[in-house]
C-alpha cells in the first residue's frame, strides 16, 4: 500500500503570498486537478498544508499541518507525511503540477529498484518533489532538518535516492511558481 501526499504546504512568495493549491486552471482550485490525477495511483491521500485547511477539508481527505514550524519547505512536508501515514512507503506530489504523469507511482517504484527513494526526472531537471519513499527514513529527515539543512536534492543525494526518468512526457512536470506561469498555461493550452 502507498500513501499520496499532496504538499500544499508552501508559502508561495513568488505567488505574491497567495495559496498556490487553492489557484484556479480551467475553473478548478490546482490542488483538485492533483487530487484527480493522483488518487488512481494510490491507497490513500494525504494533504498538506499549512493554511486554509477548512477549504481543503472539503475535499474530504485528511489534511495536516507541518509539525516542523520553521518553514522548512517540501522538507517539512516530507517529514510531516513520513510520521503521519500508516503506510511503508509515501509519495509526494507538489499542488503545482497539475498535469502529473498518470503513471508517476508505478514507474517510480519499479525505477526504484533496491532503493528506500526515488524521484522524478524529465530527462533535463530533477523534481525531487515527486518522491517516492520508506517511512523509516523519517528519522535521517529529521536529523536532517535539525542540522538546519533545507536542500531536497542534498538529502536525496545523502540518502541514495534514484532518480527515474520521465523523458517521454517532460511537459507532466510543467509547474506553476508565479501567476504569469498561471496564464502561460492558459495561453498554451496544456491538455491536462
Amino acid at each position: 500500500m502507498i500513501t499520496g501526499v499532496i504538499l500544499a504546504g508552501g508559502q508561495a512568495i513568488r505567488m505574491g503570498g497567495k495559496d498556490k493549491g487553492l489557484m484556479e486552471l480551467d475553473g478548478k482550485p490546482l490542488y483538485q486537478l492533483i487530487l484527480s490525477r493522483l488518487a488512481p495511483q494510490v491507497d490513500k491521500i494525504i494533504i498538506n498544508a499549512n493554511r486554509n485547511q477548512v477549504i481543503y477539508q472539503q475535499s474530504g481527505y485528511p489534511v495536516v499541518n507541518d509539525i516542523n514550524k520553521n518553514y522548512a519547505g517540501p522538507l517539512a512536508g516530507v517529514l510531516t507525511g513520513l510520521v503521519t501515514v500508516k503506510t511503508e512507503w509515501v509519495i509526494f506530489v507538489p499542488c503545482d503540477v497539475p498535469a502529473l504523469p498518470l503513471d508517476l507511482v508505478s514507474r517510480l517504484w519499479q525505477g526504484r529498484g533496491d532503493k528506500k527513494a526515488a524521484y522524478a526526472t524529465d530527462g533535463n531537471r530533477e523534481h525531487p518533489t515527486l518522491l517516492l519513499i520508506h517511512t523509516n527514513l523519517a528519522s535521517a529527515l529529521d536529523e536532517y532538518l535539525a542540522k538546519g539543512d533545507r536542500k531536497l536534492m542534498l538529502f536525496l543525494n545523502k540518502i541514495d535516492a534514484q532518480s527515474v526518468s520521465f523523458s517521454d512526457q517532460p511537459q507532466a512536470f510543467r509547474n506553476f511558481n508565479t501567476t504569469d506561469d498561471l496564464q502561460l498555461w492558459h495561453k498554451d493550452r496544456y491538455d491536462i
